[in-house]
């Protein structure tokens, strides 16, 4: 096994740890703190495929925009909602079962296509595709309506835990 594999193989680990305890964690702030570590191991994957640019949009949009805003967020409404009920419901089993079963489903269905064994065709060095993928966040006719609505949903959520956690006094 080679040195890439073992980092690939820790950072994975790493990431698929992060999310599990950002969904297992009791404290709210701590579930925000280990969704940056899993989304900070997206990241580092994102190197070692040689994505460096969608590595960086991973932090900066990330980790340094929505992570920071969901704290944020959590932290101006901490005093208003505290939340004294049961973590779990009484059907997590069953929750568990379909998933289990919509893994299994879907690491059949992987492992039976065609395109999962063979190797990806070489990308054409004359294209830059940090300039497509510019031109495609901008243009009407691509990404620019979803990429609105995303900035203008964030600003509506920062909107909100500012009116939550005001005080009328």
């Amino acid at each position: 096994m080679s040195g890439l594999q073992l980092v690939f193989i820790a950072v994975a680990i790493l990431t698929l740890g992060g999310a599990l305890m950002a969904v297992l964690t009791s404290n709210i702030v701590h579930a925000a703190l280990w969704l940056i570590v899993a989304l900070f191991g997206v990241a580092v994957i994102f190197v070692l495929l040689s994505a460096g640019f969608l590595a960086v949009v991973q932090v900066v949009v990330y980790i340094g925009a929505i992570s920071i805003i969901l704290i944020f967020a959590i932290m101006l409404t901490r005093r208003l909602i505290t939340d004294v009920g049961a973590q779990t419901s009484k059907s997590w089993p069953w929750a568990a079962l379909i998933a289990v079963v919509l893994f299994g489903g879907l690491a059949w269905m992987l492992s039976n296509w065609s395109g999962f064994s063979t190797l990806p065709q070489a990308l054409s060095p004359r294209t830059d595709y940090v300039v497509e993928l510019g031109k495609a966040l901008v243009s009407p006719n691509a990404f620019v309506i979803p990429f609105e609505v995303a900035s203008v949903l964030l600003l509506a959520a920062l909107i909100g835990a500012i009116i939550i956690a005001w005080d009328r006094k």
